[in-house]
């Protein structure tokens, strides 16, 4: 008989071995492609049931190239990369990892925020270079008191009640916007907002913990960007084109907001010239907020434990598109 093939496809800069061994002993043939080209990963795929994923694009195109499919397993808790209704519609299993770093990313994005508001990059580039106290204060906009801030999560899922909670004893008031959260279920201690602008205009730390759709896309633009309090931040640990790049620089540069956080961007890594790269008020991060010496295990341990359940149990451990479900639930999450 036969070994079912699974395979990687861009691992970047995770080791794909505690994953590749898992699988492995569970009586897979493992091959690591090691790409995001879907000529090679057509190629390298051809006889798989299983694709472990990283940024890798799997559109119609190549899921057409791939029949034997059986199910996708993302690296991430995102899986923005898989058209997930063409999933659907062929019989594919499409699983995530929706915990394999939430606290390292609520801790990151948690720095961030202090970070912009205490001045630390700013603080840190004037000792640097020659400079001290009066220096600093001379610069005309003084570290903030978290206290006396308000900080807003966009989205209200695993990472951003972690944040919540790690930053609750920090900040002066947690407040969210979430849609899709149920009301009757909202947690304790933070505020709810109905309207994303009326989250905005309430908010000084404005943080971003939603998945990338059609509908979030260019969310946070000029328009809620100007709804913010003058002297706000913005701190961005989920993805880049949920910011309007040219409109966050144009907030900063006309002085309405005072930084950024960002550890995710429209293209990664972003280029040289790239105006995001290269402003001032902006804190950068290469998209780690994920990383960790546990987390980063997590990642290529996690989709091959999916892999692996749907092998032996027809349904992987947790799945975001179920093909055995009707049209209508085909996508869960």
């Amino acid at each position: 008989m036969n070994q079912p093939v699974a395979v990687f496809t861009d691992t970047d800069d995770l080791d794909p071995e505690p994953g590749v061994r898992l699988l492995t002993e569970a009586g897979f043939e493992v091959r690591v492609a090691g790409t995001r080209h879907p000529d090679v990963l057509a190629e390298a795929a051809r006889d798989a049931v299983a694709l472990i994923v990283g940024y890798a694009r799997i559109d119609a195109a190549l899921l057409d190239r791939l029949p034997g499919l059986r199910i996708l397993a993302t690296m991430s808790a995102g899986y923005d990369m898989v058209d997930t209704a063409e999933a659907w519609k062929r019989g594919v299993w499409v699983a995530n990892l929706p915990d394999a770093a939430t606290e390292d990313v609520a801790v990151h994005a948690l720095a961030s925020a202090l970070a912009l508001v205490r001045r630390l990059p700013q603080a840190d580039a004037l000792v640097r270079s020659g400079g001290w106290n009066a220096e600093f204060t001379a610069q005309g906009r003084l570290p903030r008191r978290a206290s006396e801030l308000t900080l807003g999560l966009v989205g209200l899922g695993r990472i951003a009640r972690s944040f919540a909670a790690l930053a609750a004893p920090v900040f002066g008031r947690v407040a969210a916007y979430d849609p899709h959260a149920d009301p009757a279920h909202w947690p304790a201690g933070i505020a709810r907002h109905d309207e994303l602008g009326d989250l905005a205009a309430a908010t000084d730390v404005l943080s971003l913990h939603v998945p990338l759709t059609p509908a979030t896309r260019g969310l946070v633009d000029g328009a809620l960007l100007g709804r913010m309090r003058p002297g706000g931040f913005l701190v961005n640990v989920a993805r880049g084109e949920l910011v309007d790049p040219a409109a966050l620089s144009n907030a900063l540069d006309r002085d309405h907001l005072a930084g950024a956080a960002l550890d995710v961007f429209p293209v990664e890594p972003p280029p040289a010239d790239d105006p995001l790269r290269r402003h001032p008020r902006i804190q950068l991060s290469p998209h780690s907020a994920f990383l960790s010496d546990t987390s980063r295990r997590a990642y290529v341990c996690g989709p091959a434990e999916n892999v692996i359940a749907w092998h032996r149990t027809g349904r992987p451990l947790t799945p975001v598109v179920d093909p055995t479900a009707s049209a209508l639930e085909g996508v869960l999450a």
